[in-house]
């Protein structure tokens, strides 16, 4: 066997769906199995059948003990291939509304007084796992789609780093799944400009606007030279992605101008996806 998914997180934040995103992927996919059975189970279908992509559905509903002893499963685990732990967030907040709209109970409902008492406990008990997360999503704002389009990003090729390069808007929150977030919040800004507030970074006469700043120059080449440096790095180190995320107040000039500048400079070295995640509020 040659891959194997670990697929867990926070009840509502979508492991279902990247399941069926997985298994569309051609993953043999296998949820609500018990934590301690998953070595024998896996040992057994690496024996008896050919199996390249494996993923395993994981959630609160195991153990509190089998939890506490994931490093001990996960060593197991690597005996038959390289192992992946994909950890699903969301903000408390917009879990509470998921629950709310759907009437499905917590699944530890029962063990918790308030829904936010079941939020903060499932988060502890899953810690061991999250611990071991080697990609990392935030689904707060991710539709079925966006995440699809997230996994295929970060899972990529295993053996070619894919490096994300993602605009946001400091006012719709920082991204949780980045590795690196740099903040352009103080170049000169073009909404401020009547002709250019409803243009984007991606059209001409903003991009003219910011590429005569000095201290726009400034900010990419300091961000450019850091990924120049470090990006190899990186890949040796057998990363699968690297997510670089570009904020500004309101996601639509500045941060989308620098990540389109920075995808021009590195598109002919690095595998890249880009990802305009407040492109829904632009007017």
């Amino acid at each position: 066997m040659k891959r194997i998914l670990i697929v867990t997180g926070q009840s509502g934040s979508g492991k279902s769906s990247a399941l069926q995103v997985l298994e569309d992927l051609g993953y043999y996919c296998i949820d609500n199995l018990p934590l301690a059975l998953l070595p024998e189970i896996v040992s057994k279908l690496d024996h008896e059948n050919n199996l390249e992509q494996l993923a395993l559905g994981v959630d609160v509903r195991s153990t509190q003990a089998d939890l506490e002893e994931f490093d001990t499963v996960f060593e197991q685990l690597k005996k038959h291939g390289s192992v992946d732990v994909i950890y699903l967030s969301t903000s408390d907040g917009q879990l509470i509304a998921r629950f709310s709209a759907s009437r499905r109970p917590h699944p530890l409902s029962g063990r918790c007084k308030s829904l936010n008492e079941c939020i903060q406990e499932e988060k502890s008990l899953l810690l061991p796992i999250q611990l071991r997360s080697t990609v990392n999503i935030d689904t707060t704002d991710k539709s079925v789609h966006d995440l699809k389009h997230t996994l295929l990003s970060k899972l990529g090729q295993s053996d070619k780093l894919i490096l994300i390069l993602q605009s946001f808007g400091y006012k719709h929150g920082i991204p949780l799944d980045a590795d690196y977030v740099f903040d352009v919040r103080h170049l000169p800004n073009p909404h401020w400009d009547l002709k250019l507030r409803k243009l984007s970074g991606l059209d001409e006469p903003v991009q003219k606007f910011l590429v005569e700043s000095d201290q726009v120059n400034e900010m990419y080449d300091d961000i450019h030279t850091f990924l120049n440096k470090w990006l190899p790095a990186f890949a040796e180190g057998h990363r699968h992605y690297l997510t670089v995320s570009i904020g500004c107040t309101g996601g639509q000039h500045r941060s989308v101008y620098i990540v389109d500048r920075l995808k021009k400079a590195l598109e002919a070295n690095w595998s890249i996806q880009i990802l305009h995640r407040e492109m829904k509020h632009w007017s």
